[in-house]
């Protein structure tokens, strides 16, 4: 039994892993975004940072989900199979909405230089998005 701890770690690992990989193209998209904005723009630099950093949290989720997980497949609560399909699908839609988070911020900030006036705007859009990877983590809480 003890060959097989591995399968109690795999869901948990897949949630997190999921999460950071989401969050590290995302975060890397706007990011691409918010140094050409800030090469183009004298001040508000900050904004754009902003911006650029909201993908980060799909892996603060991702976390969050791998410790319930794994403690609940380690107390007997959740099989590891089920520990493994709960991962999996959350952390996807935690890399997918960090993913397209970060094209939308992206697109955003290069509004922003554009016409300045539309950054909370285009915020919204951003947390529209956010919204995904919460709903993924309340859904998969419930699940557990």
């Amino acid at each position: 039994m003890e060959n097989l701890e591995y399968l109690n770690q795999l869901g948990p690992m897949l949630s997190l892993s999921l999460g950071l990989i989401g969050s590290s193209i995302g975060c890397y998209t706007a990011g691409l975004a918010s140094h050409a904005a800030m090469a183009r723009t004298e001040e508000g630099h900050g904004k754009f940072i902003g911006m650029a950093a909201a993908p980060s949290s799909q892996s603060i989720y991702g976390f969050i989900l791998m410790l319930l997980l794994y403690g609940r497949i380690k107390g007997g609560e959740l099989s590891p199979i089920a520990g493994i399909f709960v991962g999996l699908l959350a952390g996807l839609a935690f890399a997918a909405s960090a993913i397209y988070q970060g094209k939308v911020a992206a697109a955003g900030i290069q509004a922003s230089v554009k016409q300045p006036a539309v950054y909370g705007k285009c915020f919204a859009a951003v947390g529209i998005l956010e919204s995904f990877a919460l709903f993924a983590l309340v859904f998969s809480l419930l699940i557990i």
